[in-house]
C-alpha cells in the first residue's frame, strides 16, 4: 500500500512541510528577542519580537491551510494519534500566538515582560512536542513521502 500522500502539494513536494520553518523559526525567535528585552530594556528587542510575531504569523496561516487540507485529505493521516497532537498543538501555539501579538502592541515594557515573555516560552514548548509528532507522521509513518513507484 501506499504512504499517505499530502493532498497540498507541488509536483510531489508537500506545500506544509515548506512553510512550517518560517512561523516556528520566527515564533522561536520570538522567545530569545523578549528575553533580549528581559534583560536588557533595549527597546528595539520588543519591536522585533513584534516584527517576528506579526511574520510568523502571515506565513502560518497559509502552513495551517495546508495542514487542513492535507489533514482532512487522506483518512489514514486522521487515523494517526501523533496527527491529532500534531493539529491540535498547532491549533493552540496559533491561538496563543495571535494573543501574544496583541500583548506585543502595548508599550516595551509591558508587551514582554511578564505576559508576553510566558507566551512566546508556552509557544516554543507547544511547537517542540507538535514538531516531535510531525517529524513521526514523516519518519515513521511516511505521511507525504512518495513510494517507490510514484509519479
Amino acid at each position: 500500500m501506499a504512504n499517505p500522500r499530502s493532498t497540498a502539494s507541488l509536483f510531489g513536494h508537500p506545500f506544509h512541510v515548506m512553510l512550517v520553518p518560517i512561523p516556528v523559526t520566527c515564533f522561536a525567535g520570538t522567545l530569545f528577542t523578549d528575553i533580549a528585552y528581559w534583560k536588557t530594556a533595549n527597546m528595539q528587542w520588543a519591536n522585533m519580537s513584534a516584527w517576528l510575531l506579526t511574520a510568523g504569523l502571515v506565513v502560518a496561516v497559509f502552513a495551517v491551510l495546508a495542514g487542513i487540507i492535507d489533514f482532512l485529505g487522506e483518512r489514514r493521516i486522521r487515523a494517526l494519534r501523533s496527527a491529532w497532537i500534531h493539529a491540535i498543538g498547532n491549533a493552540l501555539a496559533l491561538v496563543l500566538s495571535i494573543f501574544n501579538a496583541f500583548v506585543h502592541s502595548r508599550d516595551a515594557y509591558t508587551s514582554v515582560v511578564p505576559t508576553g515573555l510566558v507566551l512566546s516560552a508556552l509557544v516554543v514548548l507547544i511547537l517542540l512536542v507538535t514538531g516531535w509528532n510531525g517529524w513521526t507522521m514523516v519518519h515513521r509513518h511516511r505521511v507525504g513521502v512518495r513510494s517507490e513507484g510514484d509519479p
